[in-house]
């Protein structure tokens, strides 16, 4: 059972934001910390990630806005996620998020904002300790 207890991770880049080179990193980052990673690609929009994250029993969401949208595609993506009675998905993500935001993201839900120029060992070492497997256990 203990090679299905790996976390898995949607991420993804919502919105028009073309620049992905630092989601990759951040991905390969978790995968190499043992993160099972499903990684949507460009320009998702907020039903598009929660539509993968559940059709791939995700235990967390992370997404990367650089577009000055994340307010908007965080709250949408939040509410998707109570539509669908999986609030138990934890939200987290990161980009050029101004840091007045953060508290305001935080209480719609979203369990951590990294900001620019966050170690990736930080960001694996936060999905390792707050990020636990919703299905394990459950034989899926």
């Amino acid at each position: 059972m203990s090679g299905s207890s790996a976390v898995r991770v949607v991420v993804a880049k919502p919105g028009l934001d073309g620049h992905d080179r630092g989601v990759k990193v951040v991905v390969r980052a978790l995968r190499d910390a043992g993160v099972e990673v499903i990684y949507t690609g460009l320009r998702q929009t907020p039903e598009m990630v929660v539509s993968a994250a559940l059709e791939e029993d995700a235990d967390a969401i992370g997404l990367s806005v650089l577009s000055g949208a994340h307010m908007t595609i965080f709250n949408r993506v939040m509410e998707l996620l109570a539509e669908n009675d999986a609030r138990d998905i934890t939200v987290f993500g990161g980009g050029i998020i101004p840091e007045a935001d953060i508290p305001e993201l935080e209480a719609m839900g979203v369990a951590k904002v990294f900001t620019p120029g966050t170690p990736t060992a930080e960001i694996s070492e936060w999905v390792r300790d707050n990020v636990r497997p919703i299905h394990a256990g459950t034989g899926g």
